[in-house]
């Protein structure tokens, strides 16, 4: 098998490396953090295609340079769903998830401050990866225990099954990787 596997993501051409999750699987690493043109490219692409949202949110980790990207283009706000409780927490709201790049089953908590942003309106989920759609599952639970709308779900890429949904809109489609 190779190191990496290469692509072209918002015309930004990538070498991702081939990483294990088990003795049967590999996935194909896609790390925005530190990668400033493909996060200023993708958040262009994804808001062009995005329906009319007031808010953007996505999952606390590697969604964050994206969802951030994405909200200063669109000038709107945007939420991220946190792995952990915050001082600044009032009355959190949490959500379980198990994700394939992760080890263990984590919590996802929004504050009443963030979940009364979501309330009545329209919020669309972005991601780095859509793959199992565990974590999408997670952040939309959180969305319609505050009362938003869910206008649409997004990524960068698609791995897997995830590219048959006609549920999200995606920018690549990211193969697995089987042994």
């Amino acid at each position: 098998m190779a190191e990496f596997y290469e692509m072209t993501i918002a015309g930004c051409k990538r070498k991702l490396p081939i990483c294990a999750v088990n003795d049967k699987l590999d996935i194909a690493a896609f790390i925005m953090f530190s990668d400033v043109e493909i996060t200023v490219a993708s958040a262009k692409e994804l808001a062009a295609k995005a329906p009319e949202c007031d808010v953007i949110i996505t999952a606390e980790c590697k969604g964050i340079p994206l969802a951030y990207e994405m909200a200063k283009q669109m000038n709107i706000p945007y939420i991220v769903a946190r792995k952990s409780t915050k001082l600044y927490m009032k009355d959190p709201v949490s959500v379980k998830v198990k994700s394939i790049t992760t080890a263990n089953e984590q919590t996802l908590y929004i504050g009443s401050d963030e979940a009364e942003m979501l309330h009545g309106k329209r919020v669309l989920i972005a991601d780095d990866v859509i793959s199992t759609g565990e974590s999408l599952a997670a952040v939309e639970k959180l969305v319609e225990h505050a009362g938003g709308i869910i206008a649409g779900k997004c990524a960068v890429l698609a791995e897997g099954d995830a590219a048959d949904r006609t549920d999200i809109f995606y920018l690549e489609k990211l193969p697995l990787f089987f042994k």
